[in-house]
Formats: structure tokens, C-alpha cells, sequence
């Protein structure tokens, strides 16, 4: 991992940096407003599942269920990257009093490209996606398509947002991809719409709207600045897509390995669980607020060489995030089965829904440490945790039982584990460089 050099920074933003550092607030700015939006987003899609359930069956609603998951598998692992580049680059010259559009027109070709690949790779593989993981339904398979062209200038707008501490915008974009949902989903279940299509098109053409809008209402419009380079954002791109792909791929790995491991089962087998990671969950929707909003006030701090705030802020976030971990699992362990009984109609027991909570927790430690060694440039060892993860996670849903769920739910912690052990020790290996440094 390489330091950021300290950027210049005047008194006045000295000052004001300092006041910031100086706040013991246990969340960065703007997770409560960005904590909002996730809140409404988060409960918009156990609302989605339900009226969508209601309306096709659970059996019928498989097919929304893969769409769903691979979705979130692929979007964040190739655009979550360059939101967090993005909101790295422009906080960095926010600092600095440079403007941040050039970061924008130099990172949308890049996107442009991810999402033709994209595209192209899901038309080439059509027919195993449509056979083996949509029930026969092409038009599934056409709404992954969609959805991936509509999530590029999403995460890109969410980017902008987040480098221009835009919290509220990047709040209502949230809020509004659930709350669209659930609207349309709605207005389906009471006109009687029970065919898979509707039901897919419309999850994929929400946040391309969305984009359209922030974008067209100058929502995230900044000052020019000087010419961005590709030295800005390329030397550690690569890495970031590597390991967030990995990522994104580990935490929706769940639903889809019981699809492929069960291929033969009920195809209600995969919903119930997907209902289960779901409400497993809800720490990780409310942890993304803090997530969000870590990334450039870490990044300040790394620049500043500020070991001891950026220390201190690490530990009450590990508290914070500890804290919010252990209450899912004894919450998912008290009531948990009830609550998939009101909500879904169960099918799941209370070992599954504790143990996928314990899953989530650890993946949230794990990914508190990612973005701190992210913000140090840490990119190539975050890629590396994130592949390991991913391995173990292969290895032990192959042959640690023969119990279908129990064997995808041991994976997903074992693979959260060995994260969480690769990146404390990246940040141990930081913070004692660091301080080897300042004794010399």
C-alpha cells in the first residue's frame, strides 16, 4: 500500500478540516441523512417481495428472486467501484478547491465500456441464464440487461453525491429506487398483472430513470476544475473493480448457490431463503449509510496523515458497527421466524435466520476494515481479502455438508471471517508503518 501525500490546504481549510477531525460524532457526515433514505429502501424491498409474492406465488416469483440477485452480484462489483473512485477523486479536490466535473467526463467512457461488456456478456450467455436461472422467461434475462444499463449513470450520479457531500440527493436517489418499486408493484397486484415480464422490466427500468432525472436536473452539476488524468483514478481501478466484484458476488452468493446446489428442489425453496439473507439483512442496509459516507472523510484523514483521529474514528465505528451486528443476531435468533411467518409465511427455521445474521454481521466488519485500508490505498490488498473470500467461500459451500442451506450458511460466514482476518491485518501493517515513519 502507498500513503497519500498530504495535499496542500489553506488556513481556512485547515481549520475547517480540523473542526471536522475534532468531531466525536461516531458516524461521518451525512450517514443519518444518507442512513434515511437507505431506511425507506431497505423496507421498500421486504415490501417489493411481499406484493410480488402476493401477486405471483412463491414458486412464480423465483424467477424475480435470481433476477434480484444476480443484479446486485453484478452491479456493485463493476459500478460500485467507480462510485467510490469517483467520490474518493472529487472529495480529494474538494480539499484541494478544485472542481470536480473533469473527474466525471473522464470516468463515463470508462462505464460506457463496463456496460457494453456487460450487455454483450449477458446476450452471449441468454440461453443458460434464461434456462438454468429464470424459469425459461427471456424477458428476465432482457430485464438483466436493462438493469445494467440504468445502474451506470446511477452509481455514477451516487459518486458525484457523495465527493460533493450532496448527501440528500444521494438519500432521495435511494429512497426512490425502492419507493418506485413498490408504487408500480402495487398498482400491478390491484389491476391483477400476474405475469413474471411486468414484474422484471420494471426493476430494471427504475434506476435508469432515476439517473435521467438526477442528471438532467443538474442535481449533481460542480465547478470545472483542472484537466483530470487518468492518474487520478487508474492505478488503483483495477484492484477496486477486482475486489468490489468479489464482494458483490459474495454477499448475494447465498440465494444463488441454494439455486445451483438445489437445482433439482422447489423453486419456493429459493424465495424462502432469499426472504431469510433479506431480513438478515437489515444491519447491512443501515451500515451502507455509514459506508457511504466513511469513504471521503477517511480519505481527508489518510491525506493529512492524521494517524490518531483517523485511528480514533476507525475504533467508534467498529464499535458502532459491532454494536448494530450483535443486535441483528440476537434480534434474527428472538424473532426471526416469527417474523418471516407474518411477513413471508416462514419455510425457514430459526438456525438459518441466526446464522445468515451472523453471517452479515461479520461481512459488515469486514467491509468497515475494506474501506479504511481503501482509503489508504490499500487497493490491491482489498482485492486480494476479497478473492480469498470468494474462495473460501466456494470451497466450504462444496464440501462442508450435505445439508443444503447449513452449507451455503457456513460458507458465508467462513468466507466473511477470512476477510475481516486479511484486512485487520493490512490496517495493523498501516498503522505501524505510520508510526514507524513519525519516530524517524
Amino acid at each position: 500500500m502507498t500513503d497519500i501525500p498530504p495535499p496542500p490546504v489553506s488556513s481556512g481549510e485547515e481549520g475547517a478540516l480540523t473542526a471536522e477531525a475534532s468531531a466525536r460524532s461516531p458516524l461521518p457526515t451525512g450517514s443519518l441523512t444518507i442512513g434515511s433514505g437507505l431506511l425507506v429502501g431497505g423496507l421498500s424491498i421486504y415490501v417489493f417481495f411481499r406484493l410480488g409474492q402476493e401477486a405471483l406465488g412463491q414458486d412464480g416469483f423465483k424467477p424475480i428472486v435470481s433476477l434480484w440477485f444476480v443484479m446486485y452480484a453484478l452491479v456493485p462489483g463493476f459500478f460500485l467501484p467507480l462510485e467510490q473512485e469517483v467520490s474518493r477523486a472529487v472529495a480529494h479536490r474538494r480539499a484541494l478547491g478544485d472542481g470536480a466535473s473533469p473527474v466525471l467526463r473522464k470516468v463515463a467512457p470508462m462505464a460506457v465500456g463496463i456496460t457494453v461488456a456487460l450487455v454483450a456478456g449477458v446476450a452471449l450467455a441468454s440461453t443458460r441464464l434464461t434456462d438454468d436461472l429464470f424459469e425459461g422467461s427471456a424477458v428476465v434475462t432482457l430485464a438483466l440487461a436493462i438493469a445494467l444499463v440504468g445502474y451506470a449513470p446511477f452509481h455514477l450520479a451516487r459518486g458525484m453525491c457523495s465527493g460533493l457531500a450532496s448527501f440528500r440527493t444521494y438519500s432521495v436517489m435511494i429512497a426512490l429506487d425502492g419507493l418506485v418499486r413498490v408504487a408500480l408493484a402495487g398498482a400491478f397486484l390491484v389491476v391483477g398483472i400476474d405475469r413474471v415480464g411486468p414484474y422484471a422490466l420494471m426493476v430494471a427500468l427504475v434506476p435508469l430513470a432515476i439517473a435521467v432525472t438526477v442528471f438532467a436536473t443538474g442535481r449533481v452539476r460542480s465547478d470545472d476544475g483542472s484537466p483530470a488524468t487518468w492518474g487520478e483514478l487508474a492505478p488503483n481501478l483495477g484492484w477496486l473493480l477486482v475486489g468490489t466484484l468479489f464482494a458483490g458476488a459474495l454477499i448475494n452468493a447465498g440465494p444463488l448457490t441454494v439455486d445451483i446446489l438445489g437445482a433439482s428442489s422447489d423453486p419456493a425453496q429459493v424465495t424462502r431463503f432469499a426472504n431469510a439473507v433479506l431480513l438478515a439483512r437489515v444491519p447491512l442496509f443501515l451500515f451502507q449509510a455509514v459506508q457511504a459516507a466513511m469513504l471521503p472523510r477517511l480519505t481527508r484523514l489518510a491525506a493529512l496523515r492524521d494517524a490518531a483521529e483517523f485511528r480514533a474514528v476507525l475504533q467508534r465505528l467498529f464499535v458502532l458497527v459491532g454494536g448494530v451486528g450483535i443486535v441483528g443476531v440476537v434480534g434474527a435468533f428472538a424473532i426471526g421466524p416469527w417474523v418471516l411467518e407474518l411477513v413471508y409465511e416462514g419455510g425457514i427455521d430459526r438456525r438459518t435466520i441466526t446464522l445468515l445474521a451472523f453471517s452479515s454481521a461479520v461481512y459488515m466488519l469486514a467491509q468497515a476494515c475494506a474501506q479504511s485500508v481503501l482509503s489508504m490505498s490499500g487497493h490491491v490488498l482489498v482485492a486480494i481479502g476479497w478473492v480469498l473470500s470468494f474462495a473460501t467461500f466456494a470451497a466450504t459451500a462444496a464440501w462442508s455438508s450435505d445439508d443444503l442451506y447449513l452449507r451455503v450458511e457456513v460458507a458465508l460466514i467462513t468466507s466473511a471471517l477470512v476477510a475481516l482476518a486479511v484486512f485487520a491485518v493490512g490496517l495493523r501493517a498501516y498503522f505501524a508503518r505510520l508510526a514507524s515513519t513519525s519516530r524517524s
